[in-house]
């Protein structure tokens, strides 16, 4: 495994690789690495030829009063973990290697991003898809890989990745979870012992949520008040938000129908955690 830290060398290796024909997986992260981002990691590597990760803390992507200067690092960590999946190349940039001047152009995706993160954040999904149309441009025609947790994020690059014409296949894989059911992020880590042992109630509201819709609710209001019901079960959450919506559009709009996607933002102290479940309506 060889890491690189300027756009020039990573192209140059890439480049090199695709004159033999090798196809390109990319597996985008902030670091602090944990079994979930390992799985995408495994998933390219089986299907590509080359693998490459990317670790770097986007700054675009936090507002004001978020965790950019507190964001969890493990780069020893981080490196043992791409190393035992099989990467081929870590791209690891400095700040000024990935924004070299004071950025003049962003990247907005209008429609999918404006509700739930993205009105609970305004700026988040800019930031996001600016910094991943600049590591698509780098890295160039690849298949990429996107954990399902961020579903709302997928749904954003996939849009952005249509739109723009840009030679990247999208993929988004499965969330991967505690024994307990806890989604695993990277902001697990702020959670004291108590919010962690009540933070499993995310994942059984989610569970309630799809069982109610796959026998036969269609009424969003309905399900996401069960959702809202569970999560106050626990004492030391806070909801930012719950919905029930259409999994491409994230609006809904009279009935659910279809594929669903339930989605939800809770705070447990210093931690804001999201989650989702996929399900479908009832065929009628």
């Amino acid at each position: 495994m060889k890491v690189m830290n300027t756009v020039a060398d990573l192209r140059a290796v890439l480049s090199e690789a695709r004159s033999v024909g090798a196809t390109i997986g990319f597996v985008p992260t902030m670091g602090f690495l944990h079994a979930g981002h390992a799985s995408l990691m495994e998933v390219s590597v089986v299907a590509n030829d080359v693998t490459v990760v990317s670790i770097y803390v986007n700054p675009l992507q936090f507002g004001d009063n978020e965790d950019l200067a507190s964001y969890p690092t493990d780069r020893a960590g981080d490196l043992r973990t791409c190393e035992s999946a099989g990467v081929d190349f870590v791209f690891a940039p400095s700040a000024e290697e990935m924004y070299t001047a004071e950025m003049s152009t962003t990247v907005a995706v209008s429609g999918v991003s404006e509700p739930l993160e993205g009105a609970s954040r305004p700026s988040h999904f800019a930031g996001v898809a600016t910094v991943v149309a600049k590591l698509f441009s780098i890295v160039g025609p690849c298949r990429a890989y996107f954990g399902a947790k961020d579903w709302q994020q997928t749904q954003v690059v996939a849009r952005m990745t249509i739109d723009l014409s840009l030679p990247v296949e999208v993929f988004a894989c499965p969330i991967i979870r505690e024994p307990d059911g806890l989604a695993m992020s990277s902001r697990n880590v702020y959670l004291t012992a108590d919010e962690r042992v009540q933070a499993t109630v995310l994942r059984r509201a989610l569970l309630v949520g799809v069982d109610l819709v796959e026998s036969g609710e269609t009424d969003a209001t309905r399900v996401e008040s069960a959702l809202r019901k569970t999560i106050s079960s626990a004492s030391l959450a806070e909801i930012d938000y719950v919905a029930a919506v259409p999994a491409q559009t994230m609006v809904a709009d009279g009935p659910l129908d279809g594929d669903v996607r339930l989605l939800l933002a809770v705070r447990f102290g210093k931690a804001r955690l999201i989650d989702n479940a996929g399900c479908r309506t009832i065929s009628t």
